[in-house]
């Protein structure tokens, strides 16, 4: 190495293991081979053999691999804890075994990966270990892993340094292994049920599917400006219409928008689209689906998330979107009244409405601000303003509102459903009103996406349609407050 490069490490800690590294390679030791045979994992270990007796001997060898997570040195011998995927086994070095390497196992340090091979046994006090006969060094560690009783606390270094929070934290490895079931819950039901799973376009020329800030960036090739997809919803029902009757979709979407406890600008969202059926079906397979994710997750639907009782067992508690605001205000709301009644109770309310929001977005602010935050458990919001919902089919009983829902549980957004619009007309006056709204001064009104109604007019059959945040779910099912535990890379300002 040279002088150069030293130069880069000053931590001393690191520099000593950059000598050891020197040192190794002057013995003609590769501190980085390229590969190990690994025989058997920890968990693979003490699932066959984790009832042993104390002291007791096996006649089997494995090879085992991992971190070596530390190790307590008592002259002869040395104790090291190993850890890998699965969980963790103890290394059981004798000097008298190892003969000339027990030095080499000695001068290993925590955080170096380690492969071993040797007898399953069982110590004195009955730990599952690896009585080690070979050893190599796998890959030097230069940084050394946090102290061991303080580990790493500072909440943003355990964010922006997550592959150190997974090898020292066992909530934060809890919390992604909960995340995957979570995943693999609803692909499950969704399969169960006959949907098929797709991938479609993260690069958009029209910002569509939702109302929200869009990430800009540039198409060198073609020459043009593309959007991060703020939703799944317009490319799976384009699918609906050409002719894949159940389909879903879990993947990232992006939003320029805020950061905050439960606000991520990237995040994971499951949508499902599914013909011949409506927001009432939507309702139904949403509670479904969470209940089974609640089971497959944490063994029961009655939770317990920040310190409070919450259970998510069906059938779940329905309200109307303004009789939920009547009851919160003791005010009657109602999407007719007019419109300067609808200013005068927001600000009432303690909301400043814009000049350019109409009824139903002054409505949206006012749900937003003192109903949601008051319901704890699951509750389906159902009927919303036309106003806010472009891409929600009228309400068959009223025509001043939208066959739509939403879920909300402990204060946030879980879910959101239509019974989907698909006449092509009636969707184009929807956008041109949302076109207007954009005049006005609503950045986040919906833009005209022409493809979209060519591919309405081509015939979408009546279509019930869901979207669910996984992120949330994840957060409700784990019992983290912020959406940054249940990412794994959650957006950090840089150092």
């Amino acid at each position: 190495m040279t002088d150069e490069t030293r130069s880069q490490y000053d931590h001393p800690l690191v520099s000593a293991r950059l000598e050891k590294i020197d040192a190794l390679r002057s013995a003609g030791v590769e501190p980085y081979p390229v590969k190990f045979e690994r025989t058997a994992t920890a968990a693979e270990l003490r699932e066959r053999f984790g009832d042993l007796a104390p002291e007791s001997e096996t006649g089997e060898s494995a090879a085992v691999a991992g971190r070596l997570m530390n190790s307590r040195d008592i002259g002869s011998l040395v104790f090291g804890v190993l850890q890998d995927g699965s969980g963790r086994i103890q290394l059981f070095v004798e000097s008298e075994r190892l003969g000339a390497g027990f030095t080499a196992f000695q001068n290993l340090d925590a955080g170096d990966w380690v492969g071993a091979e040797g007898e399953v046994i069982t110590t004195k006090r009955g730990e599952l270990s690896i009585r080690v006969s070979s050893f190599q060094l796998l890959a030097k560690g230069l940084r050394p892993l946090p102290e061991k009783w303080h580990g790493l606390a500072d909440v943003e270094k355990r964010h922006r340094l997550r592959y150190v929070d997974l090898l020292v934290n066992e909530q934060s490895r809890t919390t992604m292994d909960a995340r995957i079931a979570t995943v693999s819950s609803l692909r499950d039901s969704l399969t169960r049920r006959g949907f098929v799973e797709v991938e479609t376009p993260v690069l958009h020329n029209v910002p569509s599917g939702g109302l929200a800030h869009p990430f800009r960036t540039h198409h060198e090739a073609l020459g043009i400006d593309m959007f991060l997809r703020i939703a799944l919803e317009l490319h799976l029902k384009r699918l609906i219409v050409g002719g894949v009757e159940r389909v879903f979709e879990i993947g990232r979407v992006f939003r320029n928008e805020g950061v905050s406890p439960r606000h991520n600008p990237e995040f994971t969202m499951l949508e499902l689209y599914q013909a011949l059926a409506d927001y009432e079906d939507m309702a139904a397979l949403t509670e479904e689906l969470v209940v089974e994710a609640s089971e497959a997750v944490a063994g029961t639907t009655d939770l317990t998330y920040q310190e409070r009782p919450l259970s998510l067992a069906a059938p779940w508690r329905r309200i109307t979107y303004f009789g939920g605001i009547t009851d919160a205000t003791g005010e009657p709301w109602d999407p007719t009244m007019p419109l300067e009644e609808a200013r005068r109770l927001a600000e009432k309310a303690g909301v400043d409405p814009q000049p350019s929001w109409g009824v139903g977005k002054i409505a949206a602010e006012v749900f937003e601000a003192r109903v949601e935050p008051d319901l704890w458990e699951p509750t389906i919001v159902m009927d919303y303003p036309k106003e806010i919902s472009p891409l929600a089919r009228e309400h068959r009983s009223n025509p001043d509102l939208v066959e739509r829902f939403e879920v909300i549980v402990a204060g946030n957004e879980l879910a959101n459903a239509f019974s989907e619009l698909n006449d092509p007309v009636e969707q184009r006056r929807r956008f041109e009103a949302q076109m207007e709204a954009r005049a006005a001064g609503d950045t986040e009104a919906h833009p005209m996406d022409e493809d979209f109604l060519r591919a309405l007019e081509y015939g979408m059959p009546p279509t019930g349609g869901m979207g669910l945040g996984v992120d949330r779910l994840v957060m409700l099912l784990t019992d983290q407050a912020s959406i940054r535990e249940v990412v794994l890379f959650p957006h950090l300002r840089p150092e």
